[in-house]
């Protein structure tokens, strides 16, 4: 995506542009999901990073659950394809990434009205 397109507000794009959007945007919450409960000392920046895309570009807060919701199904679904559903108890940690990304969002939303 371009630095023109990322510029452009959701709800301005197209039906391409949105999509291409929403699959990079799905592409890096994947990549903080699965590295959240570690010790990456990067995760913080990533976090950040991806919290201000989405503010910038105005992206629904349905929409980033929506995201969240079909990676955690994706990775129930792939614990269960592995024989691994003793983990399926841990995807609901994850709940913890989503209330984290959202909180900072608020806060950016907050900041902005100041």
């Amino acid at each position: 995506m371009s630095q023109s397109e990322m510029m452009l507000l959701f709800e301005q794009m197209d039906a391409k542009q949105k999509s291409a959007i929403l699959q990079q945007i799905k592409s890096e919450y994947r990549q903080i999901l699965i590295k959240y409960f570690t010790n990456d000392i990067t995760q913080k920046e990533k976090i950040d990073k991806f919290i201000h895309t989405i503010f910038r570009i105005n992206i629904p807060v349905p929409q980033i659950i929506e995201i969240h919701m079909e990676l955690v199904d994706e990775f129930s679904k792939q614990l269960k394809i592995e024989g691994r559903n003793d983990y399926s108890s841990l995807l609901l940690d994850y709940r913890l990434t989503l209330i984290d990304m959202l909180a900072h969002l608020c806060e950016m939303y907050r900041r902005s009205q100041t």
